[in-house]
């Protein structure tokens, strides 16, 4: 039975109605990812062992497989954050979404490769594997979730975790022809995440569908009492949601600033169609202003580093992490010789930048007021939710770029979650969802996909399910994969 182009849905049902087993699903994406890994590298390590045998087929997952980022923590398995630092880390417990899951029902396929942890838009920054786009692999999946994607898209598993800082499940997602989707800050724990910024990290998922994702967000999400920005209560998603087809009633903001200066044409005209769409069914579009979006990158690139660089002092080789076969002749000798050789150029210029901005002289100049224009970036979304339902806009730029493009001009990397950051700095629920396809601006002129980002007030995962499940469901591009991953 063919199984790579089936939802997560559609194979939990197979399985629960014994149409097939959770062992032929699993060994089914096993020989997948042995067969088609080779050209994606997409997984850092491949979990022979991880079918769930003490599930059956009355659980939520049955038994169903899903790719994990390699930055959740996995009892006995590798989990390295794609870096030398963290080659050979086997954790000693789950992480709290995790055990949701494992209780749920689910099979872990493996650890797919991700940006070292988790900084970076492409996928490059890895230490080991270097994950390519399914639909162009002279091409970057995105990032920092590009190994969930390019999995998923290559149909080398049904569905994929990711983590999302400021656009790492949404921009992957939108290059990769996916839903992307990050719940409110708080709704699912971090606890058992690998910290990269702790005020902005969020997991979520990576899937072929909007129900998809609603399935494994009731999964994961939930109080977590040792984790201290965890919410009260558990968010269940009302199955009636899924039964309108249309968007009346629904009021939607357009952000006039997201549509200016570095939007590709392609990009543009393919997000003006979307919006013609949701016009089709029933939604009243309203273009909106969000005045403080030109300051968002600015804002992060001095927040997040500021706790990268708090997040990751605790690997230093004696604590944590790795160890140089270097002399030394005092501790800081030892610490400097394991940090050198074990983070990468990137993860260097994020420390050296969060250390600069917290340092004493500079702390009110930069950070502190950093923080301030994050609280007048939430207020402008606050002030915009009490005229529309919803915001909707690009979620990336451009369409996905070649390897190597960017990777040596840092501002242009960063320029790239121009659009995603604002409504991780807000704490805001946010859902990439196919859109069409767009020509690439270099001499190839590739179709290459492009997502439509929509996002709603803080607690609403609701609301954002029901707008993506009718948008999605009114257009055909979620159902297109990339050609040369046929069995």
């Amino acid at each position: 039975m063919n199984f790579k182009d089936l939802s997560l849905e559609e194979i939990i049902s197979k399985i629960k109605s014994k149409e097939t087993t959770k062992e032929d699903v699993f060994k089914y994406f096993l020989d997948r990812i042995q067969k088609y890994d080779p050209k994606v590298q997409s997984y850092n390590f491949v979990n022979e062992n991880g079918l769930n045998i003490e599930t059956d087929n009355e659980s939520v997952l049955a038994g169903a497989p899903i790719a994990v980022k390699d930055i959740f923590c996995e009892k006995g398995i590798p989990t390295t954050c794609s870096s030398k630092m963290l080659e050979d880390f086997k954790p000693p417990f789950d992480a709290f979404v995790i055990n949701n899951l494992k209780e749920a029902g689910f099979s872990s396929l493996g650890k797919v490769t991700m940006d070292e942890f988790a900084m970076g838009s492409t996928n490059e920054t890895s230490a080991f594997k270097k994950a390519v786009n399914p639909w162009g692999t002279n091409r970057i999946p995105g990032g920092s979730s590009g190994g969930s994607a390019a999995s998923v898209a290559a149909g080398l598993a049904p569905a994929a975790l990711g983590t999302d800082t400021g656009g790492s499940i949404r921009q992957p997602a939108s290059m990769c022809n996916l839903v992307g989707f990050k719940p409110s800050y708080g709704r699912s724990s971090r606890n058992g995440i690998m910290a990269m910024a702790s005020s902005l990290d969020c997991p979520g998922t990576l899937t072929k569908t909007v129900k998809d994702a609603a399935l494994l967000y009731e999964i994961m999400n939930g109080n977590d009492p040792l984790e201290n920005t965890s919410l009260p209560g558990k968010d269940i998603v009302d199955p009636k949601i899924w039964e309108k087809k249309d968007l009346k009633g629904f009021k939607i903001g357009v952000p006039k600033e997201y549509f200016e200066e570095g939007l590709d044409l392609g990009v543009r005209k393919t997000i003006e169609e979307a919006i013609e769409k949701l016009k089709e069914l029933g939604a009243e579009i309203k273009e909106i202003s969000l005045p403080m979006t030109k300051y968002a990158i600015a804002t992060y690139y001095i927040i997040m580093p500021a706790e990268v660089s708090t997040n990751l002092s605790r690997y230093d080789g004696i604590r944590f992490g790795y160890n140089s076969d270097k002399n030394y002749e005092s501790t800081d000798e030892l610490f400097i010789n394991n940090r050198t050789e074990a983070f990468g150029k990137e993860q260097k210029r994020r420390i050296i930048l969060g250390s600069y901005v917290l340092s004493a002289g500079f702390y009110d100049a930069y950070y502190k007021k950093a923080t301030q224009v994050r609280t007048l970036i939430i207020k402008d979304f606050e002030k915009a939710f009490e005229e529309v339902d919803a915001i909707i806009s690009p979620v990336s730029p451009s369409v996905a770029w070649k390897i190597g493009e960017k990777i040596d001009d840092p501002l242009k990397m960063y320029l790239a979650d121009a659009y995603t950051i604002p409504a991780s700095l807000a704490g805001l629920p946010g859902i990439s969802v196919p859109a069409g396809f767009a020509e690439s601006q270099d001499q190839e002129k590739e179709l290459l996909p492009v997502g439509l980002q929509i996002l709603t007030p803080r607690l609403e995962e609701q609301r954002l399910f029901e707008i993506a499940y009718a948008f999605e469901q009114a257009t055909n591009y979620a159902k297109q994969n990339p050609k040369g991953f046929d069995d």
